[in-house]
């Protein structure tokens, strides 16, 4: 794990936001290290910071495909099927979500994502009642939980 501390010194200097000065580090990383996937995850991430959906779909497959922790796995799915959705390949970031979504079912983010894939592919009704069932389902807001019920009923006739 040679690479680590270098790793964790691109990652720290994120706090900065330069994220233009970081790509070139961790691309030379990988590079070096062809098989790591955090770094993969990393660079994945770096480049849907920056905008760069399509540079940064084959690093979030590379970095799943290689195997991550759960912890970095379950960003890295999120991150993978919103690209995904960011590039239009909306069958196939619903899949990533919702496998997501049964490997962490504790991880209610899935199910956000998964209502803006639902609204992308014009299911606005669905992706609203996933939406609001989460809401329903995380929030501790005193005059939401009031209503919880009529909201959950209404969000079932959509």
């Amino acid at each position: 794990m040679d690479w680590k501390p270098e790793l964790d010194a691109i990652v720290g200097a994120r706090a900065y936001g330069q994220f233009n000065q970081l790509l070139p580090r961790l691309k030379s990383l990988d590079e070096r290290h062809p098989n790591v996937a955090e770094i993969a995850f990393q660079l994945a991430w770096t480049c849907e910071t920056l905008g760069r959906h399509a540079d940064a779909l084959p690093y979030y497959e590379k970095a799943v495909a290689l195997g991550l922790p759960p912890n970095e796995l379950s960003g890295a799915l999120i991150g993978l099927g919103n690209t995904l959705r960011a590039l239009g390949q909306l069958d196939r970031s619903a899949e990533v979500l919702r496998s997501g979504q049964g490997q962490f079912p504790d991880n209610n983010e899935f199910a956000v994502f998964l209502a803006l894939t639902l609204h992308a592919q014009g299911r606005p009704g669905e992706a609203l009642r996933l939406a609001l069932d989460t809401l329903c389902a995380t929030t501790e807001d005193p005059g939401l939980t009031a209503y919880q019920r009529a909201i959950r009923h209404a969000a079932a006739k959509l």
